[in-house]
């Protein structure tokens, strides 16, 4: 059986959400896998999540990281419980904080590849590294922090 990756496991936004929502058909439908201490999600442009001709746009980069973050921290923090993925009470975490350096213009004419790490995990909050690279290169880097919601 083939790996699943965080997002099948991820509630309650893990369906609808714009950026990892497998059931949106709007969305980027990201899918994300842990490689170690490191969680990765590959995902490739289309044509119109450009900001200029070839290079991708600055806000779809904000929101993958956002996106692919969110799911890395609500998957540590069960993992920090010792629990399993999608066990009851659900963990939702949301962004408290997200900041972005984009490094150089991001090419378009092929796949990116997230690649985040939990630098901190608390029971309220998760603080994550995440580096864009395409082609191999680093293009952006961002610092995201992800706080527990409360169960509805």
């Amino acid at each position: 059986m083939a790996e699943r990756p965080i997002q099948d496991f991820v509630e309650p936004f893990g369906r609808t959400c714009w950026g990892c929502g497998q059931q949106n058909a709007h969305g980027f439908r990201i899918r994300s896998f842990w490689r170690g201490e490191e969680a990765v999600c590959t995902w490739r442009p289309e044509p119109h999540h450009n900001a200029a001709p070839g290079v991708l746009n600055g806000g779809v980069i904000a929101t993958l990281m956002d996106c692919h973050c969110a799911c890395v921290a609500i998957s540590a923090a069960y993992r920090a419980e010792g629990r399993e993925m999608g066990s009851h009470p659900a963990i939702v975490m949301v962004t408290g904080s997200l900041h972005v350096d984009y490094l150089r213009p991001t090419p378009m004419d092929g796949a990116v590849e997230l690649r985040a790490r939990v630098k901190e995990i608390t029971a309220r909050k998760a603080v994550l590294t995440c580096a864009l690279l395409a082609g191999g290169i680093e293009t952006a880097r961002g610092e995201v922090v992800m706080v527990r919601a409360r169960p509805a």
